[in-house]
């Protein structure tokens, strides 16, 4: 590599084949001034001599025929006749020549060059329709995903639920529609009147003992909020005495816990009520009471029943006694709402009440083990005290009556072959009535439910009557829990309603869940799954299951929105699970059957079905208040200067106040007693009166202007109310209470909205 070799010269070959007159056009390749000369490397002189004779080609033109500086090879063409021309550039090619890069004629619906290839031509999609076809397809993915996630959202755990948050931000809800849309106010932190502590010494008298503990999603807690702004907001605030009794709740109490239970001590324990009167009786708690909370069974209770008038020699066990004066009891307080002139014939229902207490609460509920019979008995109890104001005790008797329940293992499915399918059926609606009555208990007392879903396997009530418990097909279905399911899955899920007739079997059969009984057992279970579901009817049963599945729902709405816990959970996630909980309960509606639809009652009446349509519509807008009550309460009172809260509250809000009516508005104009008790579920009426009342006051005095269409309407639906309490205070001091609770707040604060108070009242 040492060597020196000298330069090659430039342009060696070509100089000396040019002529001396010549030699001047070499001046030509000069560097032009002011650029620079490019450096040529060793061994690429063949590229200079190519590009110097193109530099030379005009002048060189001469001596061509000499010596061509460029010698070209022709290229012989193709012989074969091209039978179609090209008319330039086609505004679209297709995919082979797109692919290939070539040429393309354009032609439809094959060009030429695939069909001289003898290949299948394709144009497919532009560009554009493309991108736009993919943007569908991506926006239906992200909508499922959306879908998928909402509905996972409020079942994660704290830690997860942040993450989500911290991940997807604020991009976690699309703005779709007014129900789904949220703006700066998702992320408000202000509280939705949830609370994970006491302001109140619930041990400090005897009145607020009575009373115990309101949560946040009782009518009581919502009121006692409304009235202590309005007192603070008021030029003549309430003046406050030294017990304080001003600012506790207790001041506000419409239960009657805080009356005693007399004459427990001093009654006869032999001693019943003549015949014709116990039929009567019976007959009254079998009609209205029974069908809401089956927790005896009618068929062997009746058979015992009438054993024990009819034979002097039966002589029935402690328990049983009780359970038959705890239906005396029951109905005869009903029978003193109504006043159907039984009132002097008998005892009245506190005497059969402390019948019952002496024979198994007393000295029984908490030493001895219950049996099925004790577990109806507490469940009686616990219903009894409900339907006389005593709210604070029958919640406390609920829960021992769902653990003795608990205790016997009747929130599991029984695999025991020891107990006949129809004894397992009548547990099973023992469960479910005192799940449904605990629930009753929980909305009113703001306490939370007894049980949890996750220890209970419990079958749901088949939609049969316990008349028909017998019959074969009917016995199939209670033992096969296949068919059962398909059942419960084609009534609750895709089930029949408005535009489906009841015994419809429209998508009704899981052919997967049938599978797996084997071909020949599927085929059987769902031949005879089809047949029943052909043949099911309406009845109370399938109304109490309509009513189990709601309860079920008002449970998980309590458990996600009012629970401690919530209080750690943002905004946005309070939104998507009132969201969520919403759209359920909307669903559970479009599923009912059009023969229990309760939107048109009918005061004058006379279907079979009135009570339960009645009952079903009162807890159907109980639930949609429970739901909705958190974004009007975050309406109502949020401070000066925060966001709204987004669409959906706003929406979720004027929704609460809809409801609100709509409960009202299953009441006649005129207030009648006889009716309401008659048609009403009673033993919870006064409840959901006042529930929409206190909705009411709440949007009329923080959200409503004086003066406008709203307003009026507003007031007029709480004088409704207000006549109603009064027509209801004749007989019932608990709805005497209420109504003057309600009185007060009118009378101190209506001003403003010339709401006119009887002076009479």
């Amino acid at each position: 590599m040492s060597e020196q070799f000298p330069p090659r010269p430039l342009y060696s070959e070509y100089l000396s084949d040019v002529p001396e007159n010549e030699s001047a056009s070499l001046d030509q390749l000069n560097p032009i001034p002011g650029f620079t000369q490019p450096i040529i490397p060793f061994g690429i002189t063949h590229y200079n001599e190519q590009f110097s004779s193109r530099q030379d080609a005009p002048e060189a033109s001469p001596i061509l025929g000499e010596r061509p500086l460029n010698p070209k090879v022709p290229i012989p063409r193709s012989t074969r006749p091209i039978n179609h021309t090209s008319s330039g550039r086609v505004g679209r090619a297709c995919e082979n020549c797109r692919e290939q890069k070539a040429k393309c004629s354009g032609h439809r619906p094959s060009c030429h060059r695939c069909q001289d290839a003898g290949v299948p031509c394709s144009y497919g999609d532009r560009k554009r329709e493309k991108m736009l076809k993919q943007l569908d397809e991506f926006t239906a993915q992200i909508n499922t995903y959306e879908t998928l996630l909402r509905d996972l959202y409020p079942r994660l755990e704290a830690s997860l639920a942040q993450h989500v948050d911290q991940t997807l931000g604020r991009q976690l809800v699309r703005p779709q529609s007014p129900s789904i849309s949220f703006s700066d106010g998702e992320a408000s932190s202000y509280p939705l009147g949830i609370t994970d502590h006491t302001v109140e010494d619930f041990n400090r008298d005897e009145k607020v003992r009575a009373m115990g503990f309101v949560g946040e999603h009782s009518e009581l807690a919502w009121l006692y909020k409304l009235k202590r702004d309005l007192d603070c907001e008021s030029s003549t605030p309430v003046v406050e005495t030294p017990d304080r009794a001003s600012v506790s709740i207790s001041s506000l109490n419409y239960f009657l816990d805080d009356s005693d239970i007399s004459s427990l001590d001093h009654v006869e324990l032999s001693r019943r009520p003549p015949q014709h009167i116990a039929d009567h009786l019976v007959d009254v708690y079998f009609q209205t009471v029974h069908s809401a909370f089956p927790i005896i069974g009618k068929g062997v209770f009746l058979s015992q029943y009438r054993s024990f008038y009819t034979n002097p020699n039966v002589r029935p066990g402690k328990r049983w006694i009780a359970v038959l004066n705890l239906v005396f009891a029951i109905a005869a307080r009903y029978t003193l709402l109504v006043g159907d002139g039984l009132e002097g014939d008998g005892d009245d229902h506190l005497s059969y009440f402390a019948r019952a207490w002496r024979l198994s609460i007393d000295n029984v509920a908490l030493l001895d083990h219950p049996n099925l019979q004790q577990v109806q008995v507490e469940g009686l109890t616990a219903f009894y005290l409900l339907s006389t104001g005593q709210v604070n005790r029958s919640w406390r008797i609920i829960g021992i009556a769902i653990r003795s329940g608990m205790a016997m293992g009747l929130n599991l499915r029984s695999e025991t072959g020891s107990v006949a399918q129809v004894s397992k059926e009548t547990r099973y609606r023992v469960w479910w009535a005192l799940f449904m009555l605990d629930t009753v208990l929980c909305v009113r007392t703001g306490r939370p439910p007894s049980t949890d879903p996750a220890f209970c396997t419990t079958p749901l009530p088949i939609p049969y009557v316990e008349e028909d418990f017998g019959v074969q097909g009917i016995v199939q279905i209670i033992d096969n829990l296949s068919i059962r399911n398909n059942l419960m899955t084609s009534l609750l899920t895709s089930g029949s309603g408005a535009g489906t007739p009841v015994g419809s079997s429209e998508g009704s059969t899981d052919s997967i869940n049938l599978a797996k009984t084997g071909p020949r057992k599927g085929k059987e279970a769902e031949s005879t799954m089809m047949d029943l579901n052909e043949t099911i009817t309406p009845n109370i049963s399938l109304c109490f299951l309509y009513g189990v599945d709601l309860d079920i729902l008002m449970r998980e709405a309590i458990q996600t929105l009012y629970a401690p816990g919530a209080t750690k959970r943002s905004w946005m996630e309070m939104d998507i699970t009132i969201s969520n909980l919403n759209t359920n309960a909307d669903k559970w509606l479009s599923r009912l059957p059009a023969e229990f639809h309760f939107t048109n009652l009918d005061a004058t009446a006379t279907d079979p079905f009135v009570r339960q349509r009645a009952d079903l519509g009162f807890r159907f807008y109980n639930t949609k208040l429970v739901i909705s009550q958190p974004c009007l309460r975050h309406l109502a009172y949020q401070p000066t200067g925060t966001s709204p809260g987004g669409a959906l509250c706003g929406t979720m809000a004027g929704m609460c106040v809809q409801m609100a009516c709509k409960m009202l508005e299953m009441l006649p104009s005129k207030p009648d007693t006889t009716w309401l008790y008659g048609v009403s579920p009673w033993w919870g009426v006064l409840h959901y009166i006042m529930q929409s009342m206190t909705v009411l006051l709440t949007e009329l005095f923080t959200r409503t202007t004086p003066g406008t269409p709203e307003a009026v309407n507003l007031i007029d639906k709480i004088q409704k109310a207000l006549a109603w309490l009064r027509e209801m205070s004749a007989k019932d001091s608990s709805s005497q209470r209420a109504w003057l609770v309600c009185m007060d707040i009118l009378s101190r604060h209506g001003e403003k909205f010339s709401i006119e108070i009887d002076p009479r009242l």
